[in-house]
């Protein structure tokens, strides 16, 4: 029995850290999945620049330091490397990953203030994520609009997973008219308290995520479906009121099934 290829390091941190972009990544054709390997890496890299430090400032020379990245400044960094080779094949467009670089500054803000700004905030990272990837599969005009869609759908799924463990970091992402809508404050949530109401304006949000992939959903060309099969994903998760703390089988068939139809 011959021994699978070893993952590239951009595959194993998409793999440890965004096993969703890394199970539907392996979908696209392998002549571009180490494109979208390293643009989830680079992906990984941008949300982290508001973890991995205590004051927004921090946040936004990390930001800086990636723009350098993509409009040529040589670093050594093991995504920044094989980023900048990506740009140079023409396999990634600068223009892409800038937007991506763009959409996270948001977060170094205290917080978003309505629906409209979180709208916005998700369009520019979680649906510019799916564009780039896109992009990256060849898919250009409406279709790019439309992942862009998608991908904002995924990043509300993502977003109602996340708020406990963002609360933990003391970190809310949730636009605060809807949280006041409810009677919640940013506080609230990062005490851990109002758990009724949370889930009545987590509620709210999904049904929104839901609306986004109702309009996005449809076929896709064969070539470029990796790039939107997260969307499946985040179909599921809004489903539920509670999604799963992780993956299952359930979750694996499905993406399977939406690549075999063609349709997300």
């Amino acid at each position: 029995m011959s021994t699978p290829p070893a993952l590239s390091p951009c595959a194993e941190i998409v793999r440890r850290h965004d096993p969703d972009r890394f199970l539907t990544a392996l979908f696209a054709p392998a002549s571009r999945r180490e494109a979208l390997f390293t643009l989830y890496a680079f992906n990984h890299e941008l949300a982290r620049a508001r973890e991995a430090v205590s004051e927004p400032m921090l946040a936004l020379i990390r930001l800086h330091w990636w723009r350098e990245v993509v409009q040529g400044t040589p670093k050594r960094h093991e995504i920044a490397t094989p980023l900048s080779a990506m740009i140079a094949q023409g396999a990634l467009l600068p223009a892409d990953l800038m937007a991506m670089i763009d959409g996270r500054e948001a977060e170094a803000d205290p917080s978003i203030p309505d629906r409209a700004a979180w709208t916005a905030y998700l369009a520019a990272t979680a649906g510019a994520v799916m564009r780039a990837a896109g992009s990256a599969l060849g898919a250009d005009g409406a279709l790019l609009d439309r992942l862009t869609r998608l991908g904002s759908a995924h990043g509300i799924a993502g977003q109602l997973r996340n708020v406990p463990a963002l609360a933990r970091a003391s970190r809310v992402l949730l636009p605060q008219d809807v949280l006041g809508a409810h009677g919640l404050t940013i506080h609230d949530i990062t005490a851990g308290q109002g758990a009724h109401a949370l889930r009545a304006a987590l509620a709210e949000l999904a049904i929104e995520g839901r609306a986004i992939l109702a309009d996005a959903a449809g076929p896709l060309p064969r070539s470029m479906i990796a790039a939107a099969l997260p969307a499946v994903l985040a179909r599921r998760d809004l489903g539920h009121a509670a999604p799963p703390a992780g993956r299952g089988l359930g979750d694996r068939l499905a993406v399977c099934a939406a690549w075999a139809i063609g349709r997300v």
